[in-house]
Order: C-alpha cells, then structure tokens, then sequence
C-alpha cells in the first residue's frame, strides 16, 4: 500500500479567554514553566536592586521624601503586572515625569510639607483617570502629536533641566527650588562658593563607581571566571554599590557631623497604608493640565519601550491595554503613597536583558521593594543626598541624543527648528509650556508644508509605461497633452494654491489641449477640494482645454461618484493609469 504523503501540521494560535484579555498574565501563566520563573525571578532581582536607589533618587528629584520613590514601585508594579500587555516593562517612577510632578506640585505647595506629599497623590489620580478617560474615548492617538523632533527636544531639554537641579546636592549647597531652568543657574552661580569639598569628593566617587561598574565591571568579572550571566548582573548594580560606598564613608568618617555632608536621615518602615484623598475641585482642576501632559508622555514612552521590547520577541503590546494598566497603576500609586509612573527606558531594557518572560518578573521586584521598605530602611539613614544626586545625573545624561539631534538637523529642517523650538521652551518656560510649544509648532508646520503641496510636470520615461518629473528625468512629451502629479491630499488649506499653480503651468502652454491630473498621490478630498475641481473643469472647458484624471484611489473615487462631478467632467475621462491616458489622448 502506498504511503500516504506527510503534510505540514498547522500550529493553531491559542485564542486568549475573556479573563486573558482581561489579566493577560493568566495566559502566559497556563503555559508557565520552572526555568521561565527561574529567568523571571534573576530579572526581577536585578531590577530590584536597580529601583531601590532609583526610586528614591527619583522622588528627590520630585521634591518628595525617599520612601515616596520606594512605594511607587510596590503598588504600581503589582497591578501592571496583572493587566499589562508587555512581557518586559518595568512601570515604576521615572526621570522626566518625576521632574514635571516636582514643577506642577511646587506651584500649589511647598516642598516638604504634607501638602506637598498629598498633591503629588492627587496629580497620580489624575494621571490615572486621564489615562483611563482616554481608553474610553479611544484617544490614544493623541501621541501622534508629539513628533520625534518634538521629543528629542523635549527629552534633551528635560535631561539638561534634570542635571542641573541635582548640581546643588552634588556641591552640598543649599538653596530654594527654582521653577525654571534660569532659576537654577542663577542659584548655582550665587552660592558654588560655598560648595563642600568631602560632598563633591563623595559625589565624584559614586560616580566613578556608576560609571566603571557600567563600563568595565562585567568584563573584569568574566576575566575572573565569573559567567557573562553573573557578571552582567552584577554590573547593573552600579547604583547600590554606589550607595554602600556613600554610607560606609559617612559612617566610617562621621561625615555628616564632622563634614556637614547632607544625608538622607530616617525613612520611614513599613508599607504605605492605603487611604482616601481630599476633593476639592479647584485644585484638581488646576493639576488637570499637568496630569494631561505627564499621562501623553508617560503612555509615549511605555508604548514606545513596550512595543521595541515586544518586537524582539515578534509579538505585539496592545496600547488600548496599555492605557488601561498604566490607568489603574497610577491610581494604585495614588492611593499607595506615591506619585505618577510610567514605564521605565532604562529599567525595562535592563529586564527584558536580563531574561524577563512574564510580568512575574514586576511581582518580584515590587516584593523586593515591599521588603525593602519593611525591614531595610534603617540601613539608608546615613546615604549621602549626593549620591541620590549622582544616580539622577547619570540616568538622564543618555537622554541628550546629540546624533539624534545632528540627523534631525541634516535631515529636515523643519523638524530642526521644531526641536530647537521645543528644547529652547523647555529651558526658558518650563516643561509643560515647552512641550505644548513643540506640539502646536508641529503641527503649524505640518499645516504649512501641506498647504503648498509638491506639483510635477512628467513626461514619459523612453518606451516603458513610466512616467516621471521633466525636471528630474529624460522623458517624451506632447505640447497638446499635459500631465501633472499633485503629492498630497486636496483640502481647504491648499485648494488655492493648487488652483492657482496649475493656471499657471496651463498659461505656459499654448498649444495645450488636454490636462491630465495624476492622482496616485491623493488619498482624500474634502469637500472644498471638490468645488475648485469643479470650477477648474469649467473654466478650462472655456479655454478650449479638457480635464482629465489617472490613477484615482479607490477610497476617493467612492468619494466622487457620491456626486455629480463625474458627469460633470464628461466629456473628459477617469483612466485606470497615466500610461492609458498619455497613450489614448496624445499618442504617448
């Protein structure tokens, strides 16, 4: 008996549940296995270790006391990790959003006080409604307004205002809070005299530890027969080892009696008790445009990190659920003690590297953060304000992409101006006003470019059916047949223009019978775009000349045959391609 003929066995993908659309960690839980826990347990560890300085370094930068920094990785974490659609994301607090919770909060209450504490809980409520308002709305399109120019300025800008603001504790200064990036150098400028030389030299050191255990630790440690595992663990914890290296000199040396060094002082223990925030409309309101602006940028950069990591993996993040875990993360940090999150550049490539399957990995970094705030608070009472400090300066300063900013320049000057327009703004009025600046003048200048679409006269390319720009190719023409491309959409802001530069070309050509508008570049038209169409067919009818149109998209053709222009256009016709036009009317 023959053998029957093998065929190919068609894997059928595994149709998620309600509940594993719900919590997609239910899904990739069903098919959990021990050396996925074994790598999602080393990777919540290593990211672990890394958000404890960083979490407080952050809530510093904030305004806010240490401990706030520690509970944004507690709640937060726990909640992502139930309902995120990222394997690899490690929400908790990051570098920008803590700068413009440290600017928005400053304008309603001093650093310090309760108030302050309070108002940054309010402005994590808000930031989680606003996240999850714009799920409901379907509004997380609204990031396409912060263009890639719009954001290296922003970031850069950012970074730079960042930096700066940690100067005073790497020089052991002290002085008040400045709203703006002026403020700062002016308050740099009048008291660097009085800097403290042990805080500055403790400061250098932490970051030179930072800075070599990132560079050079991991390749020393494999020279010592450690793996390249162990040794890339190992070297992530630059900042706590940084730490460890700031209180071993403040307690060995009594630095902060003998010295004056500023140190952190008591922490408090224990887990944040969960609690309810006062209303009061006028101060949510006024915190309602921050937390729009913190809720567009925290979603643009846990999507943008989430959807690079997922990619790896030839998988997709669903932003929809994006907005709905980073939503509910905030409110967790809202009603946990801390202030809004977001995902994480740095951390989340730190986790994805370190072999994070699942969001198990953030169940065991926010376990290792509650530990760390039930039992190992105590130990940082002696840390050095300069070391927190060091560990801000050396997570922005890759922020200031100066290749990013060199191509944008060589590439589109448009995009140039955009992000020097942005990063200026951001300097002189701040982050909020700075980013609302790039945006509109983004969005003016896509308005501007569009309003003046590309029009090219082609000819045909020897004896192919391709036709071409005359000014760009050797190509065939006819004096009585005209072609011309129009490269944009037809809309009220460039009807005119397009009007008046076609009349013209026209006016150029004498001998002119026929003009054949070539519409593969146009997807829409609205419906001043048709009224101009229409007054062209007439008016060129008048002069003796027939409109006609090739390469019409489908969705615009639906478009015209809901009217009477194509009767109207008659007895010019619509041709499937310029080829058939060119051949048909002019023999070309």
């Amino acid at each position: 008996m023959a053998s029957t003929s093998q065929r190919p066995v068609q894997v059928r993908k595994k149709i998620p549940t309600r509940a594993q659309r719900v919590f997609p960690i239910l899904g990739w839980l069903a098919d959990y296995r021990r050396d996925t826990l074994v790598n999602d347990g080393l990777a919540g560890v290593i990211v672990a270790i890394m958000l404890v300085p960083q979490g407080m370094a952050y809530a510093f930068l904030a305004g806010l006391p240490p401990q706030m920094g520690l509970y944004a990785g507690i709640i937060p974490l726990f909640v992502y990790a139930l309902l995120g659609s990222s394997r690899s994301l490690a929400v908790g607090p990051v570098a920008i959003a803590s700068l413009m919770v440290g600017e928005a909060v400053s304008q309603h209450a001093v650093p310090g006080t309760e108030l302050y504490m309070v108002t940054a809980m309010v402005l994590a409520l808000l930031v989680g409604l606003v996240l999850l308002l714009m799920f409901i709305l379907r509004l997380g399109s609204l990031v396409n307004f912060l263009s890639h120019s719009v954001i290296t300025g922003f970031t850069a800008a950012a970074a730079l205002m960042i930096a700066f603001s940690q100067l005073k504790y790497v020089f052991g200064l002290d002085f008040s809070r400045g709203h703006h990036f002026y403020e700062t150098l002016n308050n740099l400028a009048i008291n660097l005299a009085d800097f403290n030389p042990v805080t500055l030299g403790i400061a250098l050191l932490a970051g030179f530890i930072m800075w070599y255990s990132k560079k050079y630790l991991g390749a020393v440690l494999q020279k010592w027969g450690a793996s390249a595992l162990l040794a890339g663990s190992v070297a992530k914890a630059g900042p706590m080892f940084a730490i460890l290296a700031g209180v071993g000199l403040v307690v060995g040396f009594d630095l902060n009696n003998q010295q004056g060094v500023k140190i952190v002082g008591e922490i408090p223990a224990g887990l944040p008790a969960l609690s309810l925030l006062p209303f009061e409309m006028d101060w949510w309101l006024g915190l309602l445009p921050a937390a729009l602006l913190i809720a567009l940028v925290g979603f643009l950069e846990s999507v943008s990190v989430g959807t690079a990591l997922a990619s790896k993996r030839r998988e997709r993040i669903r932003p929809d659920k994006e907005l709905v875990a980073l939503g509910f993360a905030n409110i967790g940090a809202a009603f946990g003690g801390a202030y809004p999150v977001a995902g994480g550049f740095g951390r989340s490539m730190v986790n994805d590297a370190s072999g994070a399957q699942t969001t198990v990995a953030s169940v065991i970094t926010a376990s290792g953060l509650a530990l760390t705030v039930l039992y190992f608070t105590p130990w940082f009472y002696y840390l050095p304000k300069a070391v927190l400090g060091v560990i801000v300066i050396m997570a922005v300063l890759p922020l200031v992409d100066l290749s990013g900013i060199k191509n944008t320049w060589n590439f589109n000057r448009a995009d140039a101006l955009t992000l020097a327009t942005t990063f200026a703004m951001v300097l002189i009025a701040g982050v909020e006003a700075g980013l609302l600046a790039g945006m509109l003048l983004s969005v003016a200048l896509l308005l501007q470019r569009t309003s003046k679409p590309h029009i090219a006269v082609v000819g045909r390319v020897g004896d192919s059916e391709h036709f071409r720009n005359v000014k760009r190719f050797e190509v065939k023409t006819n004096p009585c047949c005209l072609g011309l491309r129009i490269d944009e959409n037809l809309y009220f802001a460039n009807t005119r223009y397009i009007e008046d530069e076609v009349m013209a070309i026209i006016s150029e050509q004498p001998q002119l019978q026929h003009l054949v508008l070539i519409c593969n570049g146009i997807s829409f038209m609205d419906a001043s775009a048709l009224e101009t169409l229409e007054m062209m067919v007439d008016n060129l009818r008048e002069s003796g000349i027939t409109l006609h149109l090739s390469d019409v998209k489908g969705p615009v053709m639906d478009q015209l045959r809901q009217t009477d222009f194509l009767h109207r256009l008659k007895p010019g016709h619509v041709y499937l391609s310029t080829h058939e036009a060119m051949r048909e009317l002019c023999d070309l």
